[in-house]
């Protein structure tokens, strides 16, 4: 499958390189996107596909952190990566842990705090919230998200 993934599944992205697509027919068309469940692009290391400080990753990382995922959101109190399954602008708590267990220590504390000003102060994460009103969320609790932020601040805080 890999070889596979390797032949079709990589598109030559004018401003970010070769990057992963997120779904290709093998004939030359690409979907380039990501969503916010797992597994997704970006948790591509967190299940063992790439290294995170892959070349081909990081340029992959980039564009689904940018604008140019149609469900990257960037808003008044949060940036990050929302769904096709929930309302536009909302951001998922989960995408945001990834976000932190691939990227650096520094972006990991980072995103800890997020998700913890964004929990509506219930001190569990939500499916997805809006992205200028964290008070406007998708179900109350989501135990995968929750499970992700724990993993978050364990991976964070208390592993070398």
């Amino acid at each position: 499958m890999n070889k596979q993934v390797q032949c079709y599944g990589i598109y030559l992205h004018p401003q970010f390189g070769k990057i992963y697509a997120y779904e290709t027919d093998g004939f030359g068309n690409y979907c380039l996107m990501d969503d916010a469940n797992v597994p997704s692009l970006l948790s591509m290391p967190y299940l063992g596909y790439c290294k995170k400080e892959d070349t081909l990753y990081q340029h992959t990382r980039s564009f689904i952190l940018s604008h140019h995922n149609p469900y990257y959101y960037q808003g008044t109190c949060a940036s990050g990566i929302g769904s096709p399954h929930t309302p536009k602008n909302y951001i998922w708590h989960i995408a945001l842990s990834m976000q932190g267990l691939t990227g650096t220590k520094e972006e990991a504390k980072k995103m800890i705090n997020l998700i913890l000003e964004t929990s509506n102060n219930e001190g569990l994460c939500h499916e997805g919230f809006n992205k200028d009103e964290p008070s406007e969320y998708t179900r109350s609790w989501f135990a995968w998200a929750n499970s992700l932020f724990a993993e978050l601040v364990y991976q964070t805080y208390f592993v070398k």
